[in-house]
């Protein structure tokens, strides 16, 4: 038997423990006792298409960056792509190419675990015995069901419940910690509650995640007014063929009132400016060239195309190595899967025991 560690949350009284199992790290090895444990976090990626800008900038940077500062744990979630893809070939695609996507950007099996939700059906077991404690005006407010009917997603009951399983998601590995933007701090607190009902009615099993903030910028679209999104069809995809990067980026909307090369320009609300932030530490003398307007909208485009490609070449070149090799992605799960098993079987055994189900 492995030992075990706990973790008291903050405000409940120290009798209340919660025991967090450790993520193993090969299958049948003999587990020492444990060192102090990096806290655990989990993310939730769903595989909806190709990787933007905005996911990269808005979570996979910080997805790199995390896996050497918490024990993380990163799921691809099949279950929740349902609620937008509905062909089984595409799903399958989509999942396959969203693991290529992250093992090129930086996440390294041997620092973090990157799993497949549908590996572990568990994860709907568990949102189901937490929809018994959540009522339903709790899922209705959420900012992820109201967002989701505006983007046009069909109002289906797995929308509604969309953020049950998120619950279950994160909490099923104990993680304590969630990274998010500063701006999507409402997103979790709907999962803190669900953990609260459950803990009240059956066992205090479960840690209320907390958020871990991370810097993540509203990545505008190359419409210029929304957020950049699969769904809203505003993307630069960060693989995308340098060619294609370059009409992308030429076709996006700068500042409307910039009418003639020699208007002088508005860097704060053109999205070309502000992009120019993230891939050279110039930027704020192309701000000043266009704010006087000794450079154009063209230009600054077309450093902005050049300077993307050249940012995502060495990961555009490492994925194509890998898609090369046809065993790497579900390799990839199934180590992950090996590491977060035993805590996975270990959380199921306690909610099973406290709510009465299954063999006693």
């Amino acid at each position: 038997m492995a030992a075990h560690d706990t973790c008291v949350p903050a405000g409940k009284p120290s009798t209340v423990r919660y025991t967090r199992r450790p993520m193993s790290q090969t299958i049948g090895a003999t587990e020492p006792a444990p060192p102090q444990l990096r806290e655990r976090v989990f993310s939730g990626i769903q595989p909806s298409g190709a990787s933007h800008l905005g996911n990269y900038l808005g979570a996979q940077v910080n997805y790199v960056a995390l896996q050497d500062q918490y024990e993380a744990i990163y799921g691809i979630v099949d279950y929740h792509a349902l609620t937008t893809v509905h062909d089984g070939a595409e799903l399958r695609s989509l999942t396959h190419d969203m693991v290529l996507d992250l093992l090129a950007v930086g996440l390294d099996p041997d620092r973090c675990a990157l799993i497949r939700q549908s590996d572990f059906p568990e994860h709907a077991e568990l949102a189901w015995i937490f929809n018994t404690v959540t009522p339903v005006s709790w899922a209705e407010r959420t900012p992820t069901y109201k967002e989701k009917k505006v983007q046009g997603v069909e109002n289906s009951l797995g929308l509604l419940d969309y953020p049950i399983l998120q619950a279950a998601d994160i909490v099923i590995y104990k993680a304590s910690r969630v990274p998010v933007g500063k701006d999507q701090a409402a997103h979790l607190e709907l999962s803190r509650e669900v953990v609260r009902a459950f803990n009240r009615r059956y066992a205090p099993i479960f840690p209320e995640p907390e958020p871990v903030f991370t810097e993540a910028p509203t990545v505008l679209g190359i419409d210029g007014q929304t957020k950049m999104s699969k769904s809203a069809n505003n993307t630069i995809p960060i693989f995308a063929e340098p060619d294609e990067i370059r009409r992308l980026v030429m076709s996006m909307v700068t500042d409307p009132l910039r009418i003639k090369r020699t208007d002088p320009g508005r860097p704060e609300i053109c999205n070309v400016c502000q992009l120019h932030r993230f891939f050279g530490s110039d930027y704020l003398e192309i701000q000043d060239g266009e704010r006087t307007a000794r450079t154009g909208c063209v230009d600054t485009k077309q450093l902005l195309a050049e300077r993307i490609i050249e940012f995502f070449r060495p990961m555009r070149e490492k994925r194509a190595k890998l898609a090369a090799d046809p065993a790497v992605v579900e390799d990839t799960l199934a180590a992950g899967a090996v590491k977060v098993r035993p805590i996975l079987d270990a959380t199921m055994r306690e909610v099973r025991a406290a709510v009465g189900v299954g063999r006693a």
